[in-house]
């Protein structure tokens, strides 16, 4: 307890050395951080090098799922029922997704994919539905009417570049993700430990305890 030997230290209180590594524990901790994107008006929602969240929740676990779980339901985030919209950026970042997008297929998840991450899945013998972005003009099904039918349950984006074109794009596609209250995920890692997370832990798993049991 970090607090509790802070507060004797400052009080000049004796304080014994901790004994215990990290490693040593047998549960595991998360912070996740909370936005408040939906109240900023045409914001886009993509982190960058300022601080953009306006708290976070910390939470326990048995293990990584199980914390990360409590941890992104705490701040708001859903489990996806059955659709995912994946735009998965630059070519590193598809990599970093491509296990993520295998389990979900194998979840039974049905994958929407953008034109560069639909032709990467298929490649790679992921099956999934090409839609296109807003500049694509009379090409159907559009990413942006999906999630206005309310047929995405998740949406993961990634920028691929800086380009006028792509930037305004994925902005799109973003703050519509926000406005209509459909959870997005713009980090590739942190989409891929969740995805692992939902599809390997059910909510009947996750036990409620109090702090002082861990």
């Amino acid at each position: 307890n970090f607090i509790d030997l802070a507060t004797k230290i400052m009080l000049g209180a004796p304080v014994e050395k901790p004994n215990k590594n990290l490693f040593d524990l047998d549960y595991v901790g998360i912070k996740a951080s909370q936005f408040s994107f939906n109240r900023l008006q045409k914001a886009d929602p993509v982190l960058g090098v300022d601080m953009s969240s306006t708290g976070e929740v910390g939470c326990l676990g048995d293990d990584t799922s199980t914390a990360l779980m409590k941890s992104m339901l705490s701040v708001g985030l859903r489990i996806p029922k059955k659709t995912i919209l994946l735009s998965t950026g630059g070519a590193k970042q598809k990599a970093e997704m491509l296990d993520a997008a295998k389990m979900l297929k194998q979840h039974r998840y049905e994958l929407y994919a953008t034109v560069g991450t639909s032709k990467y899945l298929t490649e790679n013998g992921i099956e999934n539905t090409l839609v296109y972005m807003p500049s694509d003009e009379g090409q159907h099904p559009q990413a942006l009417e999906l999630l206005h039918e309310k047929k995405i349950d998740m949406v993961v984006n990634m920028p691929k570049d800086l380009t006028p074109r792509e930037l305004t794009n994925g902005y799109k596609v973003r703050r519509a993700a926000i406005d209509l209250n459909v959870p997005l995920i713009t980090n590739s890692r942190l989409a891929s430990a969740f995805i692992s997370a939902f599809c390997n832990v059910g909510m009947d798993d996750i036990d409620i305890k109090a702090w002082g049991e861990y």
